[in-house]
């Protein structure tokens, strides 16, 4: 219907921004998307990311966010979109990202000029720090040895906020701003992450940040939902509190409606809702996800998503895995597997190994037994998370023994990298299951590497699950069903939860077809032989952080 409501959903990711509208009953209208390296040049970027001048200091330029949030609403006029049609815009932001405004901030974002773009009115003037900290930064360990010894320890820190310190983590990218440019930072009215950054420019008002986006911060209790007062004084002084503005809020709750600015220069409806945006990962849980199922997700990076029931305990394994809150639910958690190193190591194995060509790559894969004959590859380009700080590539014999990169032979590279990436989470997965969880059915996977047939299999053999596929796009798609949800409760007099919701959109889409698709069956015979590597892969995995950890303390090694 040529008046139906529409439901907008943006993704800033690491390397571009994407737009999805869907409708009503939940099918995708459309979608638009910006390369930040293609489409955005003039800044510089690397993948979307600048690498600074400091070790492992990566950030994006803030005045890029801003011109590619034009340039994406242009882009869907331009296709003909009704932008008076959309009744709520939700989204996600890439987690851990933050973004630092001024005393100028708020007077700015009221009283935008419809006829000038969001770049031209708020860069640099709007922001204390033109360059966010992204999650790619590694520049904070200091910080977090600091922030867990001030806890009690790794344990403490995780059984309140969820998670050990992370050098990715928001409060230890505060902790160490304050301390280098304590001028920038006592000039910072507030701060955002990029989840409540990208709203702050639909209402034009800094909007608060969302409660399952804050357990990616080291400064919330994960399961009261509330700042942490002590963490907040830690990482940023008794000043904080007020930087970091209000409580979380939840997911699926009406922020306002959209400004003026978007109305007279764009032609949205002024009726039209702002909800929370959350993270990136929590917004492919809300699209993807359903009870039983483990989500995949192999973009840039390489993450394991699972829902589980509540919980009054902490992750197990402290140092690997985040508990993180629901973004619609409190019935709920999200515990998460992140590895800095995914699709990118992954196209560098692919560039030195097959010629730069994914149809060789796949073919080296397939000439190549299940198991290598043995042979391990550990492949960290970016120091790593999990393990923490690992970098470089590592290889080990059937027996653990150290082999050198140049005597192997260069076709086992591209099964190496793909088994050791998928033992690693295999690996782990028992650890941060609570005893009451229900067994895992299904792997659902998304991301750029989820179209390879070659790597969708060799999941199915090393999880020993069926791995699906959804006709869905991933992030940007949660975040167009968080804006319906908060549309619909706004219907509903604030009532209703988001499985009523989806439960009312059925298990196909328009054409009739099943939302997901059986993609790969795991072969028996590979799923035991991945399971009896298990061990040896955890023991080699120590030998490679026991000898980063004496790189560390001898250069010379």
């Amino acid at each position: 219907m040529a008046d139906a409501p529409l439901f907008l959903g943006l993704d800033l990711s690491t390397q571009g921004l994407k737009a999805v509208l869907i409708t009503e009953d939940a099918q995708v209208a459309h979608e638009s998307a910006v390369n930040f390296d293609k489409e955005l040049p003039q800044y510089g970027t690397t993948n979307g990311a600048i690498k600074g001048p400091d070790e492992g200091e990566v950030t994006s330029p803030v005045k890029m966010w801003l011109e590619a949030m034009d340039l994406i609403v242009n882009k869907m006029k331009t296709a003909g979109v009704d932008l008076g049609r959309i009744m709520a815009i939700s989204g996600d932001g890439q987690q851990h990202g933050s973004v630092y405004w001024s005393n100028d901030a708020e007077n700015l974002l009221s009283g935008l000029n419809p006829s000038k773009g969001l770049a031209e009115q708020l860069s640099p003037t709007a922001f204390t720090f033109q360059r966010s900290p992204i999650w790619q930064d590694s520049s904070t360990t200091r910080d977090c040895r600091e922030l867990e010894e001030f806890v009690g320890g790794p344990q403490v820190l995780a059984d309140i906020t969820g998670s050990r310190a992370y050098e990715r983590f928001t409060g230890n990218q505060i902790r160490r701003l304050r301390r280098l440019y304590p001028a920038s930072y006592a000039a910072t009215a507030r701060i955002s992450l990029v989840s409540s950054f990208m709203p702050s420019l639909f209402i034009g008002s800094i909007a608060p940040i969302e409660v399952s986006d804050a357990s990616g911060m080291n400064l919330m209790n994960v399961l009261t939902c509330k700042w942490e007062d002590k963490l907040l004084e830690f990482c940023g002084g008794l000043e904080l509190r007020q930087k970091i503005g209000p409580e979380p809020v939840p997911g699926g709750t009406v922020l306002g409606n959209i400004s003026s600015y978007w109305v007279e220069r764009y032609g949205f409806s002024p009726q039209c809702h702002i909800a929370p945006f959350t993270g990136d990962n929590p917004a492919t849980v809300v699209a993807l996800s359903s009870p039983g199922d483990a989500i995949l997700s192999l973009g840039t990076s390489t993450t394991l998503l699972l829902s589980i029931p509540p919980t009054t305990e902490p992750p197990k394994r402290f140092t690997s895995s985040h508990l993180l809150s629901h973004p619609t639910t409190l019935d709920a958690h999200i515990a998460m597997l992140c590895y800095k190193n995914g699709a990118l190591a992954r196209e560098q194995v692919r560039d030195k190994y097959a010629q730069g060509n994914w149809q060789k790559f796949n073919e080296l894969v397939e000439a190549t037994p299940a198991g290598n004959d043995g042979l391990l590859g550990y492949y960290f380009p970016l120091p790593e998370i999990i393990p923490p700080n690992v970098e470089g590539t590592f290889l080990f014999d059937k027996d653990g023994r150290p082999v050198e990169e140049a005597s192997a032979n260069s076709s086992v590279h591209p099964r190496a990298i793909l088994e050791s990436q998928f033992l690693s989470i295999r690996s782990r997965i028992e650890a941060i299951l609570p005893e009451h969880a229900p067994p895992l059915q299904r792997l659902v996977v998304c991301g750029g590497s989820s179209a390879n047939p070659v790597i969708r299999q060799l999941a199915a053999d090393a999880f020993g699950m069926r791995v699906f596929i959804a006709g869905q796009q991933g992030a940007a798609e949660g975040g167009a069903h968080l804006a319906r949800f908060a549309w619909w409760r706004e219907q509903n007099g604030g009532r209703g939860t988001f499985e009523e919701l989806q439960a009312m959109d059925g298990d196909e889409d328009e054409e009739g077809e099943e939302r997901l698709k059986l993609v790969a069956e795991p072969n028996p015979k590979n799923v035991d032989l991945y399971h009896s590597l298990v061990p040896m892969y955890r023991r080699c995995e120590d030998e490679v952080v026991r000898r980063c950890d004496a790189s560390l303390s001898d250069p010379s090694i």
